[in-house]
């Protein structure tokens, strides 16, 4: 792999050099850094899969994988690549299957992995002899499919191609986790649906847009127009001890939509006053008692847990959103909308309501994935050249207010620490 050095401008990280979005030597050792070694990726929920034989077919990085549930109701996360001749035998998203058999040569595997079934191991009989077979010393235990770690909290599914990495709370670091728990904490989830849409732009664009608190109040004119998420909200941005993961924490205020005076706060193009929605129950917002964390009531979370995945909170919708690598210039962007199994009924089609706002054609998202497209253009054109993530200052830590970068440079320094090693 030949790897041409990027030049940054300072020590530090306020000053991204075009470069990281676009070599794909260095993609790829992203890819073997922080997808395949020493970190945890999302691969779905428990939810996903209830029932035994029960699976889903998502992926690691660019690695195509299967997550399972097996007899006595165990999660297994296997690679989707057939131990004979290493085709991806898997093309469902999710289904359910006593086995699983590869279609080129009909080699089958149990739900955690295990070769079962190899067709003329022993050869065929013809005119009194036996062609062809296995060798003598072939062991089945020995060609299942690749497992990887799998480690499950709160109804959520990781797993690692790393069977040495440190243990996924220790991961989280207890700043995030505490968020985590927050959100996942102990009730049954259920699924409502999915959203998916193919961004073209480096992933860790996706990353860093969630990382950048004050963007929502500038581009996004529904939010900033109906006060779900403006600068001036009572907000906090807090990150892990190595800066790679974050949570954004926003309290909407009791006024809900800008008018009048509080419209002026922001100060901002992008609201609108004569906004009105046809459907006001759109807005129908109901707290709920597990959004309290001591004296506060955020209306949002966002958490981003690097590499591979955001937890939402936006008002009563709540999903996960699952970045997929693929390529140096693209990735696929998988939302989970889910809810509780002891939701009422009126609170079900209230999240499916406000996750509107979300997916490809959302009210908001549709801003995002435009604007990662647009700078993804740029970078390509001038690979030397570098952005500014100064606001704020130039260092990195935790604030209670959304007016920063500080965020994004906390990634790439923590990015720098591992890629630079």
């Amino acid at each position: 792999m030949t790897e041409h050095p990027i030049h940054w401008e300072t020590e530090g990280t306020s000053r991204v050099p075009f470069a990281v979005y676009t070599d794909e030597d260095r993609h790829k050792k992203e890819l073997e850094r922080f997808f395949y070694k020493s970190h945890w990726s999302y691969v779905g929920l428990e939810a996903e899969i209830p029932n035994v034989g029960d699976f889903k077919r998502t992926v690691v990085g660019e690695r195509s994988v299967i997550m399972t549930r097996s007899e006595g109701g165990q999660i297994h996360v296997v690679e989707n690549v057939c131990a004979h001749r290493g085709m991806q035998f898997c093309r469902e998203r999710h289904g359910n299957k006593k086995e699983f058999v590869c279609p080129y040569h009909q080699w089958s595997y149990t739900l955690q992995g295990d070769l079962q079934g190899v067709p003329f191991r022993r050869g065929v009989r013809q005119d009194g002899k036996v062609n062809g077979g296995m060798p003598a010393d072939f062991d089945p235990k020995d060609h299942g499919l690749t497992p990887l770690k799998v480690a499950t909290r709160g109804g959520v599914v990781f797993a690692t191609f790393d069977h040495n990495v440190e243990s996924l709370e220790d991961f989280m670091g207890p700043t995030i986790l505490k968020y985590f728990d927050r959100l996942f904490n102990g009730r049954k989830l259920a699924v409502l649906g999915y959203n998916r849409q193919r961004i073209p732009g480096n992933w860790k664009l996706m990353q860093e847009n969630i990382k950048d608190p004050y963007h929502p109040g500038l581009l996004h004119t529904w939010f900033v127009t109906f006060g779900l998420w403006r600068a001036d909200n009572k907000s906090e941005l807090r990150m892990d001890a190595h800066h790679r993961h974050a949570a954004m924490i926003s309290t909407r205020g009791s006024a809900g939509q800008a008018t009048g005076a509080a419209s002026q706060v922001t100060q901002v193009s992008s609201f609108k006053d004569s906004m009105q929605l046809n459907d006001p129950s759109f807005l129908d917002i109901v707290p709920e008692g597990w959004w309290q964390m001591d004296d506060q009531m955020p209306t949002a979370v966002m958490m981003t847990l690097f590499p591979s995945v955001i937890f939402q909170q936006q008002v009563n919708s709540v999903s996960t959103r699952h970045i997929q690598p693929d390529g140096h210039g693209a990735f696929d962007f998988v939302w989970t909308h889910f809810g509780f199994e002891d939701d009422t009924p009126e609170m079900t089609e209230r999240r499916l309501r406000q996750s509107n706002l979300f997916g490809p054609a959302g009210f908001v998202s549709a801003d995002d994935g435009e604007v990662i497209e647009f700078s993804q253009q740029a970078f390509e054109t001038k690979p030397e050249h570098r952005m500014l993530v100064e606001l704020g200052g130039r260092d990195v830590g935790e604030t209670d207010h959304m007016v920063t970068e500080t965020l994004i440079r906390g990634m790439y320094e923590y990015w720098r620490k591992v890629m630079e090693a």
